[in-house]
């Protein structure tokens, strides 16, 4: 019997009769059709208010310091008990952040870096500090900042929007490190592009403005230090908390859709007739800080949460994911305060006492323990809690692409859905016209023989398999059809 697979995901282009899905929901894209994805599940103590940004660090030793960040307070985590510690700088709360924007994080050498508008620049170092300071050097008030090479590079620059400022070589805390002139330390303003929404880093960076992307390349010896080349003509960064580094690629949405750079400065539009509309559509634009980037370097997949116009206000509601290696993306229902790439601090059997006597009672199975130190998509969620995506698989629903009789009614008897999902239910989306709207049958649940029975006709016809949250499987490929034309070709 002919397979009609789970396609690709293209909410863009009409589906019909085509090799893509214009609908899918909370699953993950696989080489073979599609796979679970897995529900939120806690992992520490609530936070003293909402997430407005968190961040991994690593010490020397190879061990791991997590750092959150709420409107007027910066937090760490403690790896035994999973409270949060108030690691703001003497003196209590800082000015209140803007509220369309969020805390930046970065680390370079021991030295955790932490900024917003309206706060001096903020270090702690891994190796000593128990609070926060004001960095040294009085570095330019900045809404974001990043590593390139061996400086730090400021932009989103309070009062000069149009300039990257960047610290001297390899000093970030001292009295001159932001002095221009002195160890390389400079400020350049940029002649057009717009506005600076961010710096991707790594040994080259790129700039990304609101009409305009640049790299920015070291050249030692040279008294321009940097060459800032242009390399994009009217492509710009949407929203700076779009912007994600992962597998030697930066990815990011722009003025023209999602975008991938690659390592050589090559922009590749990821999204085109694919998910840019769909997603542009649904997006909120008035609360843009709820755009939210990450990757998951445990895979291939990159993550954007974001509010739609139905969310509520002050968290996001839906992730898109976009797995690079398979190019191809697929929807999430997932609501919270922040999303990142976080790894879970290691511990030993012993410190296990400081969270629970029992084994049984343990929150996280010790196969995670095992993994501590590996970063993975984390979240907080609505009740300022940081947790991973490990709990069971959420509920998950799949359409086939449109099918048609060649102008003749299609006599549905049923379809047999190819997955390992036990409990799997299926029906029939329909309609006579391309200019109606779909009916959806009742579901009916799959028999001992492996088929969902289910009796319709009508001239175009979707088949949907609807897998309970919490069911174990690993993939859903597609449905075989038990179908036959009847009617005239009319």
């Amino acid at each position: 019997m002919t397979l009609i697979p789970y396609s690709e995901y293209r909410p863009d282009v009409a589906d019909y009769q085509s090799p893509y899905s214009a609908f899918v929901s909370n699953v993950l894209a696989r080489g073979d059709g599609y796979g679970p994805f897995s529900d939120f599940s806690t992992y520490s103590a609530a936070l003293a208010g909402p997430c407005r940004g968190f961040f991994r660090a690593l010490k020397t030793d190879g061990s791991v310091s997590i750092f959150a960040a709420t409107s007027t307070k910066l937090y760490n985590l403690n790896n035994a008990t999973l409270a949060w510690t108030d690691v703001s700088k003497a003196g209590g709360s800082y000015s209140a952040i803007p509220s369309t924007d969020q805390w930046q994080f970065w680390q370079f050498n021991n030295f955790v870096k932490a900024t917003q508008a309206n706060t001096v620049q903020q270090l702690f170092d891994l190796t000593s500090s128990t609070a926060f300071i004001d960095t040294l050097g009085s570095p330019p008030l900045s809404r974001y900042g990043s590593v390139v090479g061996r400086f730090e590079v400021l932009s989103g620059l309070v009062g000069n929007p149009y300039n990257v400022a960047w610290s001297g070589l390899n000093d970030v805390n001292s009295a001159n490190a932001y002095t221009p002139g002195i160890n390389s330390s400079d400020v350049q303003p940029l002649p057009d592009g717009g506005i600076l929404r961010g710096v991707g880093g790594g040994e080259f960076g790129n700039i990304y403005q609101d009409t305009a992307v640049r790299r920015m390349t070291f050249m030692p010896g040279s008294a321009a230090v940097f060459q800032i080349q242009r390399i994009s003509e009217d492509v710009g960064m949407y929203s700076a908390g779009s912007l994600i580094k992962a597998g030697g690629r930066q990815f990011f949405f722009s003025t023209a859709g999602f975008q991938m750079i690659d390592a050589t400065g090559a922009l590749s539009p990821i999204g085109k007739e694919r998910v840019d509309r769909t997603f542009l559509t649904d997006l909120d634009k008035g609360n843009l800080q709820l755009f939210i980037g990450a990757s998951d370097p445990r895979s291939s997949r990159v993550f954007w949460a974001y509010k739609s116009n139905s969310g509520n206000a002050g968290l996001f509601d839906k992730i898109i994911c976009y797995d690079w290696a398979l190019d191809r993306w697929a929807p999430i229902a997932m609501s919270g305060e922040y999303l990142g790439s976080l790894a879970q601090p290691g511990m030993t059997l012993e410190g296990l006492d400081t969270i629970s006597t029992s084994i049984d009672a343990l929150t996280a199975s010790l196969d995670s323990w095992a993994l501590s130190g590996t970063p993975e998509i984390a979240a907080f969620n609505s009740s300022n809690v940081l947790g991973f995506f490990r709990g069971p698989s959420l509920e998950a629903k799949l359409d086939t692409p449109e099918q048609s009789g060649d102008g003749r009614s299609l006599f549905v008897r049923g379809f047999r859905p190819i997955t390992d999902a036990p409990g799997a239910v299926g029906s029939i989306v329909y309609r006579a016209k391309q200019s109606d709207n779909a009916t959806v049958s009742a579901e009916k649940a799959v028999d001992s023989y492996g088929k969902v029975n289910i009796r319709r006709t009508a001239r175009f016809v979707r088949g949907r398999v609807r897998i309970p949250a919490g069911t174990v499987w690993t993939f859903a490929k597609g449905i075989e059809p038990d179908v036959t034309l009847t009617g005239s070709n009319r």
